[in-house]
């Protein structure tokens, strides 16, 4: 019997009649880094929070290598944990707060100096031991905070919304160092985020979250190139959803004033008829020479065309009216485009997929 590190089985939260947490399991390998991913109020920071002890369930289980803590006090789970807002001590040196929880601990002041030479050198930082919080920059203060959680070894490590503070420069390099930090240590890590990049960049695998449950878990990649449904395809990237009806052989015809049929994977499980969105992500999207061939081919219209750095974004309108969007390399011909333009796009049935008809908001 496989005994995972960290084990949530069937743990649920409601405050009076809002359930912020539906019945969720979900259990994690020694050395996985897992994000739960979702919008606010999706439960993600509530099942977070039933793992560090700062929420106590109203049923389920959490178990740390087999071991029920679901009730344990927070300073019994052996959990470190890292804030949004590094909740760093203002009058302490930076030696002093990554010591802070060994001193806690009552370790040996030799140990407690080796252990925070070792973190200092972790988050690359050893020229800093003396300056207070107020003389570093977020990024560094960030790496202090994650210092302090790692420095007394716990079991397994918690991020709630770590690098949302920061700007978009700094969180893709803190984004790399918590990658390089999870590889050199291989320690567990249960992380937060409600950005979408951020959890594809860290993870290896991702729980989609959506109103207090688990939407859909697996690999980023799987994720990605297999929602399993309308909403875990709206959520994660840029998807083409286009609302049509399944009719035989995996054809999607289109609600169009006029007939536009899409030849998508045979889908499973959903009965002919039904209303269905075909899912194609942009960049799957080609625009078409004259020699050029795709399973799926139409006349187009540009209709926008937006410049995003090393790709460019393309809004075509297909005749009936329907909206096909298409990111293509700047550096290539096909981001040479002009609004009113006449083009021939395309995209294979193996990059089409029949997802079940729902709301996207």
């Amino acid at each position: 019997m496989t005994t995972f590190k960290l084990s949530i089985d069937g743990v649920r939260k409601a405050y009076g009649p809002v359930v912020a947490l539906q019945p969720t399991s979900l259990y994690v390998r020694e050395g996985e880094f897992v994000t739960l991913l979702g919008p606010s109020g999706s439960g993600k920071t509530t099942l977070l929070h039933s793992v560090a002890g700062l929420t106590e369930p109203d049923g389920g289980r959490v178990l740390i290598d087999g071991v029920d803590i679901t009730y344990a006090a927070p300073n019994r789970r052996d959990i470190g944990m890292v804030f949004q807002n590094y909740a760093l001590f203002p009058h302490l040196t930076v030696f002093e707060n990554i010591a802070f929880p060994l001193r806690m601990r009552r370790s040996a002041a030799s140990e407690v100096d080796k252990r925070v030479r070792d973190a200092l050198k972790l988050v690359q930082l050893e020229h800093a031991a003396a300056r207070l919080p107020r003389e570093l920059s977020g990024g560094q203060q960030q790496r202090v905070a994650l210092a302090r959680c790692v420095v007394y070894r716990p079991s397994i490590v918690l991020m709630d919304e770590p690098l949302g503070a920061l700007d978009k420069k700094l969180r893709e390099q803190m984004q790399a160092e918590i990658r390089r930090i999870h590889r050199e240590l291989g320690v567990t890590v249960l992380y937060v985020t409600h950005d979408q990049e951020e959890a594809m960049t860290l993870s290896d695998r991702i729980c989609l979250m959506r109103a207090g449950r688990i939407e859909q878990a697996g690999a980023p990649r799987d994720l990605y190139v297999e929602p399993q449904s309308t909403y875990a395809a709206d959520f994660l990237g840029e998807s083409n959803l286009l609302a049509g009806t399944l009719e035989e052989g995996g054809l999607v015809a289109l609600r169009s004033a006029t007939p536009v049929e899409i030849r998508c994977m045979r889908p499973a499980g959903i009965p002919l008829g039904a209303a269905v969105r075909c899912f194609v992500r942009p960049e799957a999207v080609r625009l078409l020479g004259d020699d050029a061939m795709a399973d799926n081919a139409f006349d187009a219209t540009v209709d926008q065309v937006v410049l995003a750095g090393g790709v460019t974004r393309l809004a075509l309108v297909l005749p009936g009216g329907v909206v096909v969007r298409a990111t293509v390399l700047t550096a290539g011909a096909a981001a040479e485009r002009r609004v009113g333009e006449r083009v021939r796009i395309g995209f294979d049935r193996a990059d089409a997929r029949v997802l079940p008809e729902e709301a996207l908001a």
